[in-house]
């Protein structure tokens, strides 16, 4: 399972330079602090994947540090099936915007990271092997991370996410630093991960193609201090082509307006 519930979510960080001033909301700052997220609703169905756009600085990698529990807000609650969130967990697993592969193990030992608990070691190699083939890196288990491509980090990243099998996977720009014909690859596999497995999938994303692509839902973040100013889901089938969609493509046209860009390219 898992649905999220974000009600009423607000995000300060304080000037550690001055002190509280009598009557300050810690809902909406304190004294001159900076806002970063400003009563934040939403509600993602079990299973969805929700692609998350806004400005940069506008607070979405904040957000996901508070779905993940890697941080408390300053006001409001998120909760997971119905459980309030307030640390991380095993059901719910981060792949963060760099790369988070230990660089002293190798391709399989990085995979198996999350199941070195598992009592039963050949269950455990089985299960290992199984993500690696799924993200087409076998033939590279004995490699290092550096002996690797940035993609194909990347693709080691999600098997050993996927591994210890979480509820909800959420990923902070999964594709930042990769060239284009490898960023498109991994949007590929992404999307097919996700038809394949059902996990309820959130990604932080600047760009508007890749949301709009992988996307089940697409929310759209204003400015700091970041509200949400669409929340919409996206009832296109796939593959999507927006030079044979009109709908989507005027809907690409919408986004880029939104976020201020007067044209799509």
């Amino acid at each position: 399972m898992g649905r999220i519930v974000i009600q009423n979510v607000c995000q300060a960080y304080r000037n550690r330079r001055r002190q509280n001033r009598q009557g300050d909301d810690p809902a909406i700052g304190y004294g001159d602090s900076i806002r970063v997220l400003d009563h934040v609703d939403l509600d993602f169905a079990d299973g969805e994947m929700v692609c998350i756009l806004g400005p940069s600085g506008c607070g979405k990698s904040t957000l996901l540090r508070i779905i993940a529990g890697f941080e408390p807000a300053s006001a409001g609650s998120v909760s997971i099936d119905g459980r309030r969130v307030e640390r991380p967990g095993s059901d719910h697993i981060f792949v963060f915007q760099h790369n988070g592969l230990l660089p002293w193990m190798t391709v399989q030992e990085n995979v198996g990271l999350g199941l070195r608990r598992m009592p039963d070691a050949e269950a455990r190699a089985e299960k290992i092997s199984e993500h690696i083939e799924m993200v087409e890196l076998d033939g590279f288990e004995h490699h290092y991370p550096h002996q690797l491509s940035g993609g194909m980090q990347r693709r080691a990243e999600l098997a050993r996410a996927l591994a210890v099998n979480p509820d909800i996977l959420i990923m902070d720009e999964p594709f930042s630093g990769l060239d284009f014909l490898t960023h498109m690859k991994m949007r590929e596999e992404v999307v097919n991960m996700h038809e394949f497995i059902g996990k309820t999938t959130i990604v932080v994303t600047h760009d508007i193609d890749d949301a709009l692509i992988m996307g089940d839902r697409i929310v759209v973040m204003s400015e700091r201090p970041a509200r949400v100013k669409m929340n919409q889901s996206l009832d296109f089938s796939r593959p999507r082509d927006f030079q044979k969609d009109p709908k989507l493509n005027r809907l690409r046209r919408d986004i880029f307006l939104m976020l201020g860009v007067a044209y799509a390219v």
